[in-house]
């Protein structure tokens, strides 16, 4: 007899209703989730959730200044604050470490509030009080906003995840707890002088007028706020030029060195090199060697642009420069050669180097390695003691290798190296610095083998005229072959550094 298909349609569908609420045995039990995958899960969802209420209302409008900002919380793993300055690039401080950081746009220029403050200068007397009004208040708001943000968020994507009011709360509460703790970390890390340090991209890295001269950082730069209200002047003034970008007047008191080095013959460098002594009104340029690849006497002409710098131009041998390298640069009226511990007084500074004693595309001659390194700086120390005995004491020495700079440490306050093609600096144990310059060329031509380009570097020192001592240094980093990039970073020695406020002063302007 055929079964009713209607009826066995019945008959299944309570078989399933029993078997789902039918008390589960042990057999039947869906696997457990592990507690660590609850926890796991739960993080993913704060963590979204408070990024998604940052992102969508997290933000807050205030005017600072004459500018009208947005200011807004970012995860981040490093912390700091940027603030980005359209059209004109950014500004990165390292303020605080913490899993935030704080973006500050500016929007727009208030022509009423900027007109006033051109017109009439008097008023930037109380600007810095102005400013650091706005940035507290500015401030509170956006805590109070980012609270919100961020318990709302969670908030939101708990329920919709978990469909529990209760977990959805945990997930808010969860969120408030980790902007509070990220808030102390910030809090603890704070450092209010991180503005003396700011790394410039965009436009504004072409124009050094932005962070003052030496001297003002030096005797200036004191608290958070005070320099805040110097930034906004300076970025009011570049708004104001528009078209162009102020001019850089360098301090009388201030003597300027380029210091480039691992050249390894692109061409690129020399443009480099001519824009950076025209912007930054170089003093002396001091090339740390390898400005060769092989040495040989073809690639001689290479070197004929040096004529036409325009400002004297310091040299040592690296082991990418041979001899014929070395005599062909003597021919050139703005170049010294140092080689053998020789001194020369220029621009204002007495410079003593050695040539790397190593020449290392001459497969033909076994390499010595470190140990003839340390023995040139060995040689080196020795002439700079000299120097001190005769009452001609050196200001900078330079050398190629980094050993062979380290052994000089006592002997002079700053000496200058190069060969590794990447930045280091260095306070040596008996006080003198050692600043190594990556590659002005990029890698050279030899880049084009590596993955990614090579950035080109070079750095202005600042060295007070009287004293001949660093007072600050910029590094300048480009991009490498088929990158536009450029950046600008500000540092003080530790020594430089304002311990303390200084009593208050009228604020100076600088264009």
């Amino acid at each position: 007899m055929p079964r009713d298909p209607f009826r066995a349609a019945i008959t299944t569908a309570v078989a399933r209703v029993r078997r789902h609420y039918r008390p589960a045995t042990t057999s039947t039990l869906a696997p457990t989730p592990h507690p660590y995958a609850h926890a796991l899960g739960l993080i993913a969802v704060v963590v979204f959730g408070a990024w998604l209420g940052l992102l969508v209302v997290g933000s807050v409008r205030t005017p600072v200044g004459p500018m009208d900002t947005t200011m807004t919380l970012r995860p981040s793993l490093t912390g700091g604050t940027k603030i980005n300055v359209a059209p004109l690039g950014a500004l990165e401080l390292r303020s605080h470490i913490a899993p935030v950081r704080l973006d500050v746009d500016v929007d727009r220029l208030d022509p009423v509030r900027s007109e006033a403050l051109v017109q009439h200068p008097e008023r930037l007397s109380g600007l810095q009080e102005e400013v650091g009004s706005d940035i507290s208040t500015g401030t509170r708001d956006l805590a109070v906003r980012s609270c919100v943000a961020v318990v709302s968020g969670a908030t939101a994507l708990g329920l919709a995840v978990y469909r529990r009011p209760r977990r959805a709360l945990a997930a808010g509460g969860l969120a408030l707890a980790l902007l509070a703790a990220s808030g102390v970390s910030a809090y603890a890390t704070w450092n209010p002088k991180s503005v003396l340090e700011p790394k410039f991209s965009g436009l504004l890295s072409s124009a050094p007028s932005v962070v003052g001269d030496a001297r003002s950082i030096v005797t200036e730069f004191d608290v958070y706020q005070r320099e805040l209200a110097r930034l906004v002047t300076n970025v009011t003034k570049l708004y104001d030029a528009t078209s162009t970008l102020p001019v850089y007047r360098p301090d009388p008191a201030t003597l300027r060195v380029l210091h480039v080095s691992d050249i390894h013959l692109n061409p690129v460098a020399w443009q480099v090199i001519g824009s950076l002594v025209r912007q930054y009104d170089i003093d002396v340029i001091i090339d740390s060697g390898d400005t060769m690849d092989h040495g040989s006497a073809v690639e001689n002409g290479f070197l004929d642009p040096v004529r036409d710098l325009g400002v004297p131009y310091v040299w040592v041998r690296g082991n990418h420069d041979s001899r014929l390298t070395q005599t062909y640069l003597t021919r050139f009226g703005n170049v010294h050669v140092l080689d053998d511990g020789r001194a020369v007084d220029v621009g204002g500074l007495r410079v003593a180097g050695i040539g790397d004693p190593q020449f290392t595309p001459d497969r033909s001659v076994p390499a010595q390695g470190a140990a003839a390194e340390r023995l040139a700086g060995m040689r080196l120390a020795s002439a700079l003691r000299a120097q001190e005995q005769a009452g001609t004491p050196v200001d900078i020495a330079v050398t190629h290798e980094p050993d062979a700079a380290r052994e000089t440490d006592g002997t002079v306050p700053l000496v200058l190296a190069g060969h590794v093609h990447h930045r280091q600096n260095e306070l040596m144990p008996f006080g003198t610095r050692l600043k190594v310059e990556g590659s002005t060329g990029g890698g050279g031509l030899r880049a084009l083998q590596s993955r990614k380009p090579e950035p080109v570097r070079a750095s202005v020192l600042y060295l007070d005229r009287a004293t001949r001592r660093l007072q600050a240094w910029d590094e300048i980093t480009l991009g490498g072959l088929g990158l536009t990039t450029a950046e600008v970073s500000r540092h003080l020695p530790e020594e430089n550094t304002p311990k303390e406020s200084p009593s208050p002063t009228t604020p100076t302007t600088s264009p």
